[in-house]
């Protein structure tokens, strides 16, 4: 009865793709409020599993937990739409995230010199207003991922990626967002999105990213 209650639930996640608002994830669209409704009623649905002891504690905790689902779509929504509107014209692109986190890429030609940690100064406006929208409620749970490209080798590019996106955390964190609510890594060299056999791919692989999620 379980795996079928959540085979229902992914049967819905597919079906609500057919209902689209012009969002898209791996090539599939799919409606945002729809997939944060029907998570949070799995979540939910796993909730009262786990405490049963009647057909109405399970539907009150489905409903729940599909009322806290459309919320967290709902918060994400919000902080994506402000955020492209902030980062227009800084270089910096705003999208989602397969795990519906919303992610900000932020390419090496705006926000660190060749090998070096140090936050650039003329890209602190735009980190700025990060921070502004980060910081209206609190609410979110940040990841900040550092990346080189593949010049050089572990033992290098490692402790370089995590010291970007420690700067960048940091920075964050100066401008008044919650340090308990930031978490900091690197990869190095691991998941380019370009090509590192041109000047150009290698210069989008150095990149800090910054992942935002809902938390209370």
């Amino acid at each position: 009865m379980r795996a079928l209650a959540i085979s229902a639930v992914v049967g819905a996640l597919v079906l609500s793709g057919c209902q689209t608002t012009g969002n898209n994830i791996g090539g599939m669209e799919y409606d945002k409020a729809a997939l944060g409704g029907l998570i949070g009623a799995a979540a939910g649905y796993g909730l009262s599993r786990g405490n049963a002891n009647s057909s109405a504690q399970n539907n009150r905790a489905a409903a729940i937990g599909a009322a806290l689902g459309a919320g967290t779509g709902l918060y994400l929504d919000n902080k994506e739409k402000k955020l492209r509107q902030q980062m227009a014209g800084t270089g910096v692109e705003v999208n989602r995230n397969p795990d519906g986190s919303v992610g900000l890429i932020m390419p090496g030609n705006i926000t660190f010199d060749t090998n070096q940690s140090t936050i650039k100064s003329n890209f602190y406006s735009t980190l700025n207003k990060v921070a502004q929208t980060l910081t209206e409620d609190n609410k979110s749970a940040i990841l900040v991922t550092g990346y080189t490209d593949s010049t050089g080798n572990d033992s290098i590019n490692i402790p370089l990626s995590q010291a970007r996106a420690q700067s960048v955390a940091s920075y964050l964190a100066n401008q008044g967002v919650p340090r308990s609510r930031i978490n900091a890594q690197g990869h190095g060299s691991a998941n380019p999105i370009a090509s590192n056999a041109t000047p150009a791919g290698r210069e989008q692989n150095r990149r800090v990213e910054i992942s935002i999620y809902a938390a209370n």
